[in-house]
């Protein structure tokens, strides 16, 4: 395709023909087969969070998050209460669907409604949690919200260039890395160097075939484990 001009030979982008702003996202749950999110409830999900919270005794989780760790239920109680408040972030519960019970949060951030474009981050997953189909598919769920239901252009997972597990996640995911933004800002008295990664929604079909294929029951034996790795199933996909 060649490149579009405008009437003085200058290089512009591509039209987004009849294109309108979006909705920002809904405080409303987000069912699946595994769990369910929903906005984020002190009087319903705190004690089930700080509880699973404090599985992880070393308190390795928030190293690289600008809040915790959290000693105390009432320094729980004075951030979570604030964040429940929120538009942006706008936190969600993640909810086992066996013990239902709340076993770690993320967040959508960063909306901007008018361009398509919203951040998923802010996320904090308990030992519950981690390495798990219900970690997975509370993904899968927030992505299918922003392209299936809202319509976004872009979704974007940002963390510290030092994060190498929020990298690697990043990645199985299916998000494509952008760049690094050095000295992007200071946090918990250090610098953070941002790595950028993102999904388009031209990428969202092949994408949630995958998904849907490795959230499948008949991807896993009966003792739990995968039968085909959401990574080879996203590259499958992408044909």
């Amino acid at each position: 395709m060649s490149q579009r001009t405008n009437e003085y030979g200058q290089p512009i982008g591509e039209e987004v023909p009849n294109w309108t702003g979006r909705q920002a996202p809904l405080r409303r749950p987000m069912q699946g087969r595994y769990t369910r999110l929903e906005p984020l409830s002190f009087a319903d999900h705190a004690n089930d969070l700080f509880e699973a919270y404090s599985l992880d005794k070393e308190g390795i989780l928030w190293t690289y998050m600008g809040v915790g760790p959290f000693s105390t239920f009432e320094s729980f109680r004075a951030w979570m209460e604030p964040a429940c408040q929120s538009n942006d972030p706008l936190f969600h519960a993640i909810i086992d669907a066996k013990s239902e019970k709340a076993i770690g949060f993320a967040s959508y951030l960063r909306i901007d409604p008018p361009v398509g474009v919203i951040e998923v981050g802010f996320i904090a997953y308990s030992p519950l949690l981690q390495r798990s189909r219900v970690a997975t598919e509370a993904m899968f769920l927030m992505m299918a919200r922003v392209f299936d239901e809202l319509g976004y252009r872009r979704y974007e997972w940002k963390c510290d260039s030092l994060n190498a597990p929020s990298r690697a996640a990043a990645q199985r995911l299916g998000f494509t890395y952008d760049g690094l933004f050095e000295q992007a800002t200071v946090y918990k008295g250090r610098n953070r160097d941002t790595a950028w990664f993102s999904i388009l929604d031209r990428d969202w079909p092949r994408l949630r075939a995958a998904y849907e294929a490795w959230l499948d029951p008949a991807n896993f034996t009966a003792g739990g484990q995968q039968k085909r790795r959401l990574a080879d199933l996203i590259t499958e996909h992408r044909g």
